[in-house]
């Protein structure tokens, strides 16, 4: 009598690193946005490379739907499986294989998370530039997969600009490796991919050295309206922070009632953090120029973090801010669209509009240099109306953003959450091309089926989409 495909897959990982127990199974049911639940027939936790091939083959003979998942910590849906799929958590392979100073990369396993990384070679002077605000968690595969960002990437960018080459395992158990030295930049096609195109088994991450000189500075205005202007005239004078992050009012209260507290003032509408970097003559002169400018609004405060202990402090209230968000309801619903720096007031002003419509307080805090927004909803989701009406408020905002001439996503991907928005975004044309490209790799869509482009009603169903009335 031949093995089943979940005997096999014991064989080669060990029984103890297939999950099957229903308490297992519930923890990998959803991703951060709580909103989508689909339960996984096995979970799988490879720690080789050749342990993640002989899987992947495994699964490609049984045509079991996989999805790869790193720390859980994405917020559109994007590491679920249909009913009966696996998932391969790659939390076991955590290993940094290489640092070469000299050369200044560092070759990772995907289970590495982001900020053990910069720790690691932080006593080489050099550091990771991408910096999502989940780095203390989110794992550096997931970064890939789903390009992200964090307020740093307005001056170094995003994932794609410090990935240098990537190890992966296709649908079919086949090992590949793509560079960006490569005629054909694969390596740029994978990141942002949503773990579509294949499973990463492995990364070369460009590091850059730490600045000699950091500057912060915390300046409180009366209202979101006037820190978008003051972030426009920063941009407009030519300057370049590293970060230009604003918070808004409901955030301020927020953080400073938490463990994340950094003295934010309390009466302010909004805040705007922004930072310079550099050698010191350079961020000496920047800080005046910056100063002048925010001068020019008029804020209720106006602040330059005097030691490395308060510089800290104000990062740790704005990474610090979604978490603190859980005083304000049980559930938070995370958005992430785009709009062009000059329309952030409009933008946040119809945020606020929605707000209103939806009765559901509304927390803010964005890449305001990007011009990348991520309303925070506050909500209960024990309640099926609540549900519904934070999915459809969100859905409203993101139309907004692509009316602005923005787009549907900065770097929380598009996963479950977007993908019926995709043909407001792209012509047949553009979807048809990725979808041809996407099965190049993923011939059978048995890689994280259904997830980055639109789908059928019934696929979308498979996932639990929430609907009025309860779950499908």
């Amino acid at each position: 009598m031949s093995k089943t495909w979940i005997e096999e897959l014991r064989q080669v990982v060990g029984a103890r690193h297939v999950l099957k127990d229903a308490a297992s199974l519930l923890s990998y049911e959803s991703d951060a946005l709580t909103l989508f639940r689909c339960k996984p027939g096995a979970v799988v936790l490879p720690n080789t490379v050749e342990e993640v091939v002989a899987v992947m083959q495994i699964l490609h003979q049984a045509k079991i739907p996989c999805a790869a998942r790193g720390a859980g910590t994405g917020l559109s849906g994007g590491a679920l499986v249909p009913e009966g799929g696996v998932i391969l958590s790659m939390t076991r392979m955590n290993r940094i294989l290489e640092v070469d100073e000299e050369a200044r990369f560092a070759r990772v396993e995907p289970g590495v998370v982001n900020l053990d990384l910069s720790n690691r070679v932080d006593r080489l002077g050099l550091r990771y530039a991408p910096d999502p605000a989940s780095q203390t968690v989110s794992t550096l595969g997931g970064n890939v997969a789903e390009n992200a960002g964090g307020p740093m990437c307005f001056l170094h960018g995003t994932t794609t600009n410090h990935l240098l080459a990537a190890d992966v395992v296709l649908a079919d158990g086949s090992l590949h490796s793509w560079s960006v030295e490569d005629d054909l930049d694969l390596r740029g096609f994978l990141c942002g991919s949503e773990g579509t195109l294949g499973v990463i088994v492995a990364l070369t991450l460009k590091l850059i050295p730490k600045p000699s000189a950091v500057i912060t500075m915390l300046a409180g205005f009366k209202d979101v309206p006037e820190a978008c202007a003051a972030v426009a005239a920063i941009v407009a004078k030519g300057l370049r922070p590293v970060a230009l992050e604003v918070m808004d009012q409901k955030a301020i209260q927020a953080v400073e009632r938490s463990v994340y507290r950094a003295g934010l003032p309390l009466d302010a509408g909004a805040v705007l953090i922004a930072e310079l970097e550099g050698d010191a003559l350079y961020v000496e002169k920047e800080h005046v120029r910056l100063e002048e400018v925010l001068k020019q609004f008029s804020p209720i405060r106006l602040e330059t973090a005097a030691t490395p202990e308060q510089r800290v402090a104000i990062w740790k209230g704005r990474k610090g801010a979604g978490g603190a968000m859980g005083q304000l309801a049980p559930d938070s619903y995370v958005m992430d669209g785009v709009v062009p720096r000059s329309k952030l007031a409009e933008i946040m002003a119809f945020v606020e509009e929605v707000e209103v419509e939806v009765g559901l307080p509304v927390a803010n805090l964005f890449h305001a240099g990007d011009g990348n927004i991520h309303p925070h909803f506050a909500y209960d989701a024990r309640d099926p109306e609540q549900c519904t009406a934070v999915e459809e408020a969100g859905a409203k905002i993101l139309r907004k953003c692509l009316e602005l001439g923005g787009s549907l996503s900065g770097e929380h991907g598009i996963g479950l959450e977007k993908q019926h928005l995709m043909r407001e975004q792209f012509g047949e044309g553009e979807i048809a091309l990725m979808e041809r490209l996407r099965r190049v790799f993923n011939p059978d869509d048995l890689l994280n089926p259904g997830k980055g482009l639109p789908m059928s009603r019934g696929c979308a169903e498979a996932f639990h989409r929430h609907r009025r009335g309860g779950h499908a």
